[in-house]
């Protein structure tokens, strides 16, 4: 059967036979017809369309129709906001082992969204979706050993859990890992791994990283001293706003 995972426009031959298989019950069939109208591919964009499909397929114990469908009733998409209902079908797609609704989950027990703000509910369900793969998860269960939020703080775990994201492409968890490394928080001093994290996290956007990136070349920490280097990575931060880049291109220009 076809899949719109990458969410590829449907062609009407497409969306027809989709249907058909919609209207005969197969839930996956349901879930990616959801999926077309939420998404507006091939067309025109109806969250309450994508509900109806969504709510077929979650009451069919599709965990993906329960994932989205829970999605829908906690942004009010299509249907009435609801954070009780949205609680009620990520648990019911978290007890298949759905990894986003794992993480969903936690997200709301850490936020207190529609349940008591509960660190250590929301702990238990990170460490479940990390255990899983979701980088995500691994990122905010770091962030918890970090603060001691729900767990014993503990830098160690911090950095092995950043690390873990980081090499999932989590821009977050690069910049966190090479806090770390540079400060030898958790994890044994490198400077050399801190410049490689921050690198990585510039390359994606990362403005403070991009600072850093620029603030290295211009000292040659780490690197090979350029000011040509520096001033690439300071315009990028400047870009974006930083202070601290502006004033560095203002004084590296003069010279």
């Amino acid at each position: 059967m076809m899949t719109f995972g990458a969410l590829n426009a449907a062609t009407p031959d497409q969306l027809m036979e989709l249907q058909n298989l919609a209207d005969s019950g197969d839930a996956e069939a349901r879930v990616n017809l959801g999926l077309i109208y939420d998404k507006g591919k091939g067309v025109k964009q109806n969250y309450a369309e994508a509900v109806k499909w969504y709510l077929k397929a979650a009451e069919q114990g599709n965990a993906k129709g329960q994932f989205h469908l829970a999605l829908m009733y906690q942004y009010g998409k299509g249907i009435a906001q609801s954070y009780p209902e949205a609680i009620s079908w990520y648990s019911r797609a978290a007890a298949q082992g759905e990894a986003k609704s794992l993480y969903n989950l936690g997200v709301m027990y850490e936020k207190g969204d529609g349940v008591r703000q509960n660190y250590a509910e929301a702990v238990k369900w990170y460490s479940i979706a990390d255990e899983q793969g979701n980088a995500w998860a691994s990122y905010n269960l770091a962030r918890m050993y970090m603060d001691g939020l729900g767990v014993p703080q503990n830098d160690t775990e911090a950095a092995k859990l950043f690390r873990k994201a980081a090499e999932q492409g989590i821009v977050k968890a690069q910049f966190a890992i090479g806090v770390m490394y540079d400060k030898g928080i958790g994890i044994t001093q490198n400077a050399a791994e801190a410049a490689k994290w921050f690198r990585k996290a510039a390359e994606q956007g990362d403005v403070t990283a991009q600072f850093l990136i620029g603030s290295m070349y211009e000292h040659g920490k780490v690197v090979a001293q350029s000011d040509a280097d520096a001033l690439k990575w300071y315009r990028l931060a400047a870009g974006q706003g930083n202070k601290a880049a502006q004033d560095a291109l203002k004084r590296l220009q003069k010279n």
